[in-house]
């Protein structure tokens, strides 16, 4: 699942006409980099939710083809739900095994094939050394379990999730931070360091510089 359903304010006046993922990064939107990283890792299967301005999503991606992937759409209407209240409205159309989740704002180079969940585990995440606007990051990591002990490090947007994570979850919008440290103070929660490139696109400046280091690699190709 690709979370696309956010307003994007600090992205303003951008966002005021497109919805963020689909804003171009050296030459195509922000979430077509999603696409084609997952068909490479044989990830074929993939559900997008949307709000704000959301039909612009479905009408610019389609069915996925074009980039070797099935998509199908979760609409949250204008407002959206959060990110915890969005998986959790699109469990039937992600059916009962571990998914993977990744937020439609983030650049990285992650390789997904390798993601797994653990017999017992409610969740996986990746973690990423903190950013200058995320310092004291968001969850510790000690010998591969997220929990009160360890380093702390900024959760990247990419984890991997058992549909029982939301069983107790009313529909509606709700935030996931919270149910992943509960389940974490169980031990249930697992956890990686990416040290490779990451990217929260979250301003126009980033956005801006994600644009110029895409482009300059594929021009040192």
């Amino acid at each position: 699942m690709i979370l696309a359903a956010g307003r994007g304010k600090r992205m303003r006046p951008l966002t005021d006409r497109v919805p963020k993922p689909l804003l171009p990064v050296a030459g195509q939107p922000l979430i077509a980099w999603h696409l084609q990283r997952l068909a490479r890792a044989g990830l074929q299967d993939v559900v997008i939710n949307h709000a704000w301005l959301g039909a612009q999503i479905p009408a610019a991606l389609g069915d996925g083809s074009r980039w070797g992937v099935r998509i199908r759409y979760s609409d949250e209407g204008d407002t959206g739900l959060e990110t915890g209240g969005g998986i959790q409205r699109a469990l039937p159309l992600l059916g009962e095994a571990p998914f993977l989740v990744i937020n439609g704002d983030i650049w990285t180079d992650f390789d997904f094939a390798g993601l797994q969940l653990a017999e017992g585990d409610l969740a996986h995440l990746v973690l990423v050394e903190n950013p200058a606007h995320n310092p004291e990051g968001d969850f510790a990591l000690q010998a591969g379990r997220i929990g009160d002990t360890g380093p702390r490090y900024t959760f990247s947007g990419v984890g991997v999730y058992d549909p029982a994570l939301f069983a107790d979850c009313a529909p509606g919008a709700f935030a996931l931070a919270p149910l992943l440290r509960g389940a974490a103070a169980h031990g249930r929660v697992s956890g990686e360091l990416h040290r490779g490139c990451w990217c929260d696109v979250g301003t126009p400046q980033r956005l801006r510089d994600l644009d110029r280091q895409l482009r300059e690699r594929t021009d040192g190709a």
